[in-house]
């Protein structure tokens, strides 16, 4: 039996990177997953390339696009889910986005756009898969994904970091609220990870003169971490399995961070 055998979970940004992946390992530990994403085509396609994995752990999987800043959308992919599995145990908010500007470049509509998806997302999922929990009535695990830049500031990010720290202070806050319904609240903090955000983000470096050549940033970012090397999506999920799991049913407002030791708080 796996770890998290039996759960009905939900993981948004699911396409791709780190919610792939997190999606992957439930999968792998018996979980039923409803991969979601935005990206409605790219996320189907996962769906079905992980069909065979999901046979062979005994899960059911299924897919939704979903935009996580229209509630309608998120209640349709939580009633979908639902229907799917019969309910919903876990609840992974992990989309986001970036788009890095110059701190004196930073345009409202990079503001609101960056703070849409990753603070007003993070908290429509929260709210919207709390109300499907309390209604079960059985408790249940929120988990939201956090940054490192939800600990410290940097120059050409400034949006992100400050979406980031709204993660933080939206676990906390949920995780106080919802403890009398049985559900917990957590986040995971990643550092540098290789996946398609830093890719792009790295291009995004190079266009607003903050990094000179393909790789740069991601050398510097993370030249400091104690670990070695840059994190790959794997080195993730051993730690959101473990909070999706009955393992941490006694953690709630928390943020693990989950950085190879780039950032000591």
């Amino acid at each position: 039996m796996g770890r998290v055998s039996g759960r009905s979970c939900i993981v948004t940004g699911a396409a791709q990177g780190i919610g792939r992946a997190i999606g992957e390992a439930l999968l792998d530990e018996g979980a039923d997953v409803c991969f979601a994403d935005i990206n409605g085509e790219k996320v189907a396609e996962v769906a079905k390339t992980n069909q065979a994995r999901a046979d062979q752990h005994g899960s059911k999987i299924t897919h939704a696009a979903v935009d996580v800043t229209n509630r309608d959308q998120v209640r349709t992919m939580i009633a979908h889910a639902v229907d799917q599995f019969g309910k919903l145990d876990v609840k992974f908010n992990n989309a986001g986005v970036n788009k890095p500007m110059n701190f004196l470049d930073v345009t409202d509509e990079n503001w609101h756009f960056i703070m849409g998806v990753n603070g007003l997302g993070c908290m429509i999922g929260m709210q919207e898969a709390a109300r499907q929990m309390i209604f079960q009535g059985s408790g249940g695990k929120i988990i939201n994904t956090a940054s490192i830049a939800s600990r410290q500031g940097f120059d050409n990010v400034a949006p992100y970091c400050a979406s980031k720290w709204a993660v933080v202070s939206l676990t906390q806050s949920g995780a106080r609220d919802l403890a009398q319904h049985d559900i917990t609240v957590t986040g995971f903090a990643p550092g540098v990870v290789a996946t398609e955000m830093w890719e792009e983000v790295d291009r995004d470096l190079m266009k607003i003169g903050a990094a000179e050549r393909p790789g740069q940033a991601m050398e510097e970012f993370s030249a400091d971490i104690l670990r070695g090397r840059v994190a790959q999506p794997g080195d993730i999920t051993g730690t959101t399995t473990f909070l999706a799991s009955g393992d941490s049913d006694y953690m709630t407002g928390q943020i693990v961070m989950i950085d190879g030791g780039m950032t000591l708080v």
